[in-house]
């Protein structure tokens, strides 16, 4: 009995352990919840080049019942810890399109910095924006889903191609390797820039030919940094869809540069939220962040490594299944309050 007695205190000492409270948000989870939620959610959305940062923060607030704008900057430091991994793998792959990533840092940092702001001083409870967030997403995660359609692929001729060369390529490859799960995007599959100004930037993918315009994709990045600065998202969830419905673009290009773009953005929002003047609380909670960070690390990788093997419609219907998701639960949210 006393062997049981002692059995017994010690796993209760050890729950009491695993159970923390965090200073700056006032959470209490257990500690190995916010890695394996985001290791689970970054797995799946960085085969889409998005952090999962936008799946987190709805977590953040409705499970954990953090609140405050320092949520957003702590969604933010999560996504600084996560994300190098997942970009060492499309570097290392050669599937990072560097003037669109460029493009898409340009115009997001200065969003970022009026999304801080429009947070702060405009929306410290920011149910209206929540909605026009969900709208916009709504219609980014549909058109997606609408991508998938036999009618949205008439005239999209190299998007087409691409899918069918990848599909056989496949199919070959498992016919040489008795049909082992080896196959996926061959080492030849790498971004190639052809040309880069500030009208229109063309690039290269395994043999077909993708461009976008460069004002265009600076205005989308500048309208998403708002957005991502807003609400600590970085932009990645609003960025690769796009470009992947309305700009037509690969989502195997256009992942690593989502990715890279929504870092950078994300240490300039950690920057603003921890050092601008406010008189509400902005600074993110360190430990929590580092411990989704922790999660993401992993996932991202994960996340990268499996992309390659994943075809182009399935990554299509994540992207679109969830941001769909997202926006509803985000419009709902406004009926319901």
């Amino acid at each position: 009995m006393q062997l049981f007695g002692r059995f017994g205190r010690a796993k209760i000492e050890l729950l009491d352990l695993l159970h923390v409270t965090f200073r700056v948000s006032g959470v209490e989870t257990w500690v190995f919840l916010p890695p394996l939620v985001a290791f689970i959610v970054s797995t799946v959305t960085s085969m889409g080049g998005v952090s999962g940062a936008f799946l987190l923060l709805p977590f953040q607030v409705s499970v954990l019942r953090f609140v405050t704008p320092s949520v957003s900057a702590t969604n933010f430091v999560f996504n600084i810890v996560a994300i190098p991994s997942g970009v060492y793998r499309y570097l290392k792959e050669g599937r990072m399109a560097w003037p669109l990533t460029w493009v898409v840092i340009i115009g997001t940092l200065p969003g970022v910095f009026i999304g801080y702001y429009l947070r702060v001083l405009y929306l410290p409870d920011p149910r209206s924006f929540k909605f026009f967030v969900g709208l916009v997403l709504l219609y980014i995660g549909l058109r997606l889903l609408y991508e998938m359609t036999e009618r949205s692929q008439r005239g999209k001729k190299e998007m087409k191609a691409l899918e069918e060369k990848f599909n056989q390529h496949v199919k070959q490859l498992k016919e040489q390797h008795s049909a082992r799960l080896s196959a996926g995007l061959p080492s030849a599959a790498v971004v190639k820039t052809v040309s880069w100004s500030l009208s229109r930037v063309e690039y290269d993918f395994w043999g077909h030919r993708f461009s976008f315009s460069t004002p265009a994709m600076f205005t989308l990045a500048f309208v998403v940094g708002i957005i991502g600065g807003t609400y600590g998202i970085g932009g990645g969830a609003i960025i690769a869809p796009f470009c992947v419905a309305v700009f037509h673009l690969p989502v195997y290009t256009v992942a690593g540069a989502a990715l890279l773009g929504t870092f950078l953005t994300s240490i300039a929002g950690v920057f603003f939220y921890s050092v601008m003047p406010s008189n509400l609380p902005c600074a993110p909670d360190w430990p929590l962040g580092f411990l989704f960070g922790a999660g993401g690390v992993a996932g991202m990788y994960v996340g990268a490594r499996l992309q390659k093997y994943v075809p182009q419609k399935y990554l299509k219907l994540i992207l679109g299944l969830i941001i769909t998701f997202l926006a509803g639960n985000y419009i709902v949210q406004f009926f319901n309050r």
